[in-house]
């Protein structure tokens, strides 16, 4: 089957999945829609040869690149604490408890073998764990950290998933080398995505400032800037995955220092929504279609772990999911217990307890996703002496099994955990301020504007009109934004402006509706009928 081929019917599946999980109301998660249509796909006798070196390539800098890009920065740094913690303590937790329990639990594994299937379980995918809370959404600082969370852990898992197999391969392992290459590859991942990013920006800059800005040229520089940081990083044996994070984070920050075009930030977001939504379905529709080649090697994979049934297979894949959850559930809730006591002694809260639903939301949400699936199938089939890798198609076994059963578990708990959180405060509460410090530019300017002479007698009264009409519109935007919430008039001004904007919606209804009919009796041209049709939506967005 060409790649060609390919590509169309797994682009046809993710459409094809996206609607049947908008008819099940969410339901049943997306991604699980996905893993059965592409475990459908195998048992149709669709099969794809699947090359994870390229799968990290191509799916995963994009993706990560874009999680940086878009997480907000101020929330990212100001919790950059709780982050780390996850991301490094709770990665290395994980590795040495669960690497030990691994080979207790199962001696066929070697210790260094189940620290490699500990480290590649480590990361989390925030994706699956927003198609699981699309229904019941996470407190957005919750939602920033498991974000954080993600983009690093990714990174630390990997590198150490790496070193693992090295040892497994030499038989040798010396942690202080260990600790001296991590640092290495993070910094100089790191400081490549920045580099390429830097770079980029100076001579996209440069060049804008001396032609004019193409919205489609920008959006094909934002989309190649992940894979160069990847190639780059991986270039000088650094880690790439944190170059492409790295350059999502400075990409915001690229962007403060030459303001784009509005015609293409909107553009920007379109594509990368459409590319997200791609990459993200072909993961997990390539992990259903493992699932048929998986179950036909469960004899050779029990024989290999030393069990006289594939059932214990099952039963160890369970295991193990739960003592992922419970070593993360202890170290959340010990990381919380600390922060309290630390802000209670300093008289900042009154309560000495965490919440039980926050720390199980939290333990819930380290669902296994993209990168545990491309990691664990790049170990290597044969040892440095030409013996086979030892327990290679188990732990293969043992970590698609965690993916599919961390999304069910969480699938099912989430929902039901997150009815009992405690809305949290989020990171922009200052957006009425920063509402009513624009609103007062504006006026501002048009006092301005029209304190200015003119020399044409009609056009300063057509000037005074417009800029008076537009003066009675920001005026009243701003005394909704300063009017009291307790206080009876601002309820009913803020009542009056709920009711303007559904009316307006529903006079932009009627402007497209009649410019509709308008181009089906052929009475307007398709130009004059898409630039009137762009204006409308332009003026729909707005109200939202």
């Amino acid at each position: 089957m060409s790649l060609i081929t390919i590509v169309l019917v797994f682009i046809m599946a993710i459409v094809v999945t996206v609607f049947i999980s908008h008819l099940l109301s969410a339901k049943i998660p997306l991604p699980l829609i996905q893993i059965a249509a592409g475990a459908a796909l195998a048992a149709g006798g669709f099969q794809v040869d699947f090359d994870p070196h390229i799968f990290l390539l191509l799916f995963i800098p994009p993706l990560l690149f874009l999680d940086g890009w878009r997480i907000p920065k101020d929330a990212f740094f100001s919790d950059l604490k709780p982050i780390l913690s996850l991301a490094i303590g709770l990665v290395l937790v994980t590795i040495i408890g669960m690497g030990l329990f691994i080979h207790w639990l199962i001696p066929a594994i070697t210790v260094a073998a189940g620290f490699a299937l500990a480290a590649i379980l480590s990361p989390t995918d925030p994706v699956a764990v927003s198609a699981m809370t699309a229904s019941s959404p996470l407190p957005s600082r919750m939602g920033h950290i498991l974000e954080g969370e993600s983009l690093l852990n990714d990174a630390s898992g990997l590198v150490a998933f790496n070193f693992a197999v090295a040892a497994v391969l030499t038989g040798s392992f010396s942690a202080s080398d260990a600790v001296t290459r991590f640092a290495v590859m993070a910094i100089g991942g790191i400081f490549s995505g920045l580099v390429v990013v830097w770079a980029t920006g100076k001579c996209n800059n440069f060049l804008i400032r001396r032609t004019r800005e193409e919205p489609a040229i920008q959006i094909l520089i934002s989309i190649l800037i992940p894979f160069a940081a990847y190639i780059l990083a991986e270039t000088f044996h650094v880690s790439g995955i944190l170059a492409a994070v790295a350059a999502g984070i400075a990409m915001h920050y690229e962007q403060l220092s030459g303001p784009r075009l509005p015609a293409t930030r909107m553009k920007s977001s379109a594509v990368w929504n459409m590319l997200q939504t791609i990459l993200n379905g072909m993961i997990f529709l390539m992990l259903g279609e493992q699932l048929p080649r998986m179950l036909q090697t469960l004899p050779d994979v029990a024989s290999q772990a030393g069990v006289s049934s594939p059932w214990y297979l099952l039963l160890y894949a369970v295991v193990i999911t739960l003592a992922l959850g419970a070593v993360r559930f202890c170290w959340v809730w010990l990381s919380i217990t600390l922060t309290v006591f630390r802000q209670k002694r300093q008289g900042k809260v009154t309560t000495s307890r965490p919440q039980f639903s926050a720390v199980a939301v939290m333990a819930l949400a380290g669902v296994k996703g993209s990168i545990t699936l491309a990691g664990i199938l790049t170990l290597p089939v044969v040892l440095t002496d030409g013996s086979p890798f030892p327990g290679r198609d188990l732990l293969i076994f043992l970590s698609m099994s965690v993916i599919l059963l961390s999304l069910i578990v969480a699938a099912v708990g989430l929902p039901i955990m997150t009815s009992y959180l405690a809305d949290d405060l989020p990171h922009d509460s200052g957006k009425g301020a920063i509402s009513a410090a624009l609103t007062e530019a504006a006026i501002a300017r048009l006092n301005e504007l029209l304190s200015q002479p003119v020399d044409d007698p009609e056009e300063e009264a057509l000037r005074a009109d417009a800029g008076n009409l537009l003066l009675e519109t920001y005026q009243r935007r701003l005394h909704y934004n300063d009017s009291d919430d307790q206080n009876d008039v601002g309820q009913e001004l803020k009542k009056r402006a709920r009711i303007e904007k559904e009316m307006q919606r529903e006079a932009i209804v009627a402007q497209r509706a009649e410019l509709f009919r308008l181009k089906r009796a052929r009475n307007i041209t398709d130009t004059t009928f898409q630039q009137a049709l762009r204006a409308i939506d332009l003026k729909e967005e707005s109200l939202h």
